[in-house]
C-alpha cells in the first residue's frame, strides 16, 4: 500500500492486487463484502492519519479507480477541513464510493529517462507497441494491446519505472501532447540505445 498526500484533504491510496490478496480482499469484494471493505478502509484511514501526522474527521468521499492487473487507487477526500494542514476525523464516516475501470495499462513518468529503461526491460519480453503523450510537465504511456496473459507481468515492469496514473485515456487523448501515437516502445528503442 503506497500513501500520497494530494492535497490538505485529499489522500491518495494506492493498493496492489497483493495488498488485497493479503488482507484476503478481491476488488470484486467491493460489492460483496461491506465489512471487509469497510474495516479495510478504517485501516486505510487510520494508517493515512499515522503517515502524515493528522487527524482525520468528518465525511469522507472515496473514488475508486480499478487498474486492470495492477490493484486500485482511492482518493480520499474529507469534506470539512479545519486548519489547512488538520483534517477532521469524529468516527463517523460517511461514504460516497464511486468505481471506475480501465482496461489499458496507463502509468505515468517523471522523466523521459525512466521511459528509456522500461522500453529496454519491456524488449526483452517481447513487449511491444503503446502510445506516449506528455502532459503537466509528466510523461503518460498507454500500452492498451497487451495481452491479457501478459498484463500482470507487464503491469509489474511498468511499475518499476512510473506509477500508476488514474487518468483516463480518453482524457490523454483530449488534452495531452501526442509525443508517439503508437509504436512507443520500438521508437524509444530505435533512437535511445
Amino acid at each position: 500500500m503506497r500513501l500520497e498526500r494530494l492535497t490538505a484533504n485529499k489522500i491518495k491510496i494506492f493498493l496492489t492486487s497483493d495488498d488485497l490478496f493479503e488482507r484476503g480482499l478481491s476488488k470484486e469484494d467491493i460489492w460483496k463484502d461491506s465489512s471487509k471493505w469497510n474495516q479495510l478502509f478504517h485501516d486505510m484511514l487510520e494508517e493515512a492519519s499515522e503517515e502524515f501526522d493528522v487527524d482525520i474527521q468528518g465525511s469522507v468521499a472515496v473514488e475508486i479507480f480499478s487498474l486492470q492487473a495492477q490493484g486500485m487507487i482511492l482518493i480520499i477526500t474529507v469534506d470539512e477541513v479545519k486548519d489547512d494542514e488538520e483534517l477532521l476525523y469524529d468516527g463517523y464516516i460517511e461514504m460516497q464510493v464511486r468505481v471506475e475501470g480501465c482496461e489499458a495499462l496507463l502509468y505515468e513518468f517523471n522523466e523521459f529517462e525512466d521511459l528509456v529503461g522500461l522500453a529496454k526491460r519491456l524488449s526483452i519480453i517481447d513487449i511491444f507497441g503503446g502510445s506516449l503523450y506528455a502532459m503537466h510537465n509528466r510523461y503518460y504511456l498507454v500500452m492498451d494491446e497487451v495481452e491479457t496473459d501478459k498484463k500482470e507481468m507487464v503491469a509489474c515492469i511498468l511499475s518499476e519505472f512510473g506509477t500508476p496514473s488514474i487518468l483516463s485515456p480518453y482524457v490523454l487523448a483530449e488534452y495531452g501532447k501526442p509525443v508517439m501515437k503508437q509504436f512507443a516502445v520500438e521508437t524509444i528503442l530505435h533512437f535511445f540505445k
